[in-house]
Order: structure tokens, then C-alpha cells, then sequence
């Protein structure tokens, strides 16, 4: 099932912000949207249905399932609004398009640093693919410990009259580093924290995602070691 975010009342969160006409201007925008994000819903049927292809043929051949979880999200009006407003961009569905990549997500949970890899490569050589953009947060963690693969990929939809191509963000991470992504994410919306307790959280929270990695890596020589038998 796609996962929508709603936090609260569309209204409500615009009242925070615009003033009643700019308030009707936005929902009748939001409006005009509704086939666009039908579109990103398809997009994200699409990018799912190709990874439980994947996981089905490499069980088959592998006596096991790379894929331990599939999730998915389509962004709510409420973040692509902040994202817009955050970048001075204009309120049209082709404002979207072009300039917000990750309207549209799926997440690949996989057992295995090396599952990653290869389902990754599996994905962009399928020829109705278009890598879009790759960041690397395995080989290249973010400096509070985060790691997973990012693409952004484009990918086709065929509607009743068109072919329409669809970027989706797609994310790569271990069971690990899914349990800690969750975690830290929790925890670092936590409200009222003195600079304190977030210096030392963040000191922590890096440690733990150190043990993490070295988590997946001595997973990672068991299972190669078991594999060369």
C-alpha cells in the first residue's frame, strides 16, 4: 500500500501561512494536481512490480530472497508546498516535474550490503530505465552516520492515450541500516532538546551507526564465507 503523509487539516496547515485567498489559489492548484500524482502512484506500481520480478527470479536461482521489505510513499501537499516555497518556485504541476525529484519513493530493504548492488545494477540496466541521479551514502555516509543508495530514476507509465515518463526516488538500505535510519529519525524530532543533549545524541547516534556498518560488513564475510562452500 502507498503511504500517503496527512500530518493534520490541508486547511489548517495553509492557514499557518497564507492568507485566505492565497489559501483557495493553492487548494485549486492542489486541485489540478490530482493527475499528476496519480501519474507518481503509477510510477511507484511500476518501480515495485520490477523488484518483486527481481526477488522472485533471484530466489528461484538463489535459494534465497535479496529483498527482505519493499515500502512505498507519495509526498504530502503539505511537504511539496514547504519544498516549493523553500526553492521560490512556482505552484504548477510542471513546477513539480521539473524541480522536486522525490514526489514519488520507494525503499528496497535487503539483507545484504552486496543485495544492494546488484539490484541496483539489475534496475538501471532494464532499457526502460533513466538514471536521473546517484548518491552513494554507503560508500560515502553523511556525517550523523546515515547510509543508503539513493537513484532517482525516471520511469514510464502507459495511460489510456500516452506514454508519460516519471521520476521516482528509490532507496537501497540493509536491514541495519533501516533499523537505525528509523531510530535516529525518531529521535532527532524530539522537541525541547537543550544544544546539550543534542551534541551528545548526535556523538552517540554516529557511534551507533558505526557499529551498524560493522554489523552489515561481518554479515556480509559470513554469508560469502558460507557461499564459497
Amino acid at each position: 500500500m502507498i503511504q500517503t503523509e496527512h500530518p493534520q487539516s490541508f486547511r489548517n496547515i495553509l492557514t499557518d501561512i497564507f492568507d485566505d485567498e492565497s489559501i483557495d489559489a493553492f487548494q485549486k492548484f492542489m486541485a489540478t494536481t490530482k493527475d499528476l500524482m496519480s501519474c507518481y502512484r503509477c510510477a511507484i506500481m511500476e518501480i515495485e512490480t520490477k523488484f518483486r520480478v527481481l526477488d522472485e527470479r533471484f530466489s528461484l536461482a538463489h535459494d534465497r530472497n535479496p529483498i527482505d521489505d519493499i515500502q512505498s510513499r507519495l509526498k504530502s501537499p503539505e511537504s511539496i508546498r514547504d519544498k516549493l516555497l523553500r526553492k521560490n518556485l512556482p505552484f504548477t504541476p510542471e513546477s513539480i516535474e521539473k524541480n522536486i525529484f522525490d514526489v514519488a519513493g520507494v525503499r528496497i530493504v535487503c539483507s545484504f550490503v552486496d543485495d544492494i548492488y546488484m539490484l541496483a545494477d539489475c534496475l538501471l540496466k532494464q532499457d526502460d530505465i533513466i538514471l536521473i541521479k546517484r548518491k552513494d551514502y554507503i560508500q560515502n555516509p553523511k556525517e550523523n552516520g546515515y547510509r543508503s543508495l539513493h537513484l532517482i530514476v525516471e520511469v514510464p507509465i502507459f495511460l489510456q492515450d500516452q506514454k508519460k515518463l516519471v521520476k521516482v526516488e528509490v532507496q537501497f538500505r540493509t536491514i541495519a541500516m533501516e533499523f537505525w535510519a528509523n531510530l535516529e529519525h525518531q529521535l532527532r524530532y524530539k522537541k525541547n532538546l537543550s544544544s546539550d543533549i543534542v551534541e551528545k545524541t548526535a556523538e552517540r547516534l554516529s557511534s551507533c551507526a558505526q557499529l551498524s556498518a560493522h554489523l552489515d560488513m561481518q554479515m556480509q564475510e559470513i554469508k560469502d564465507m558460507i557461499e564459497k562452500e
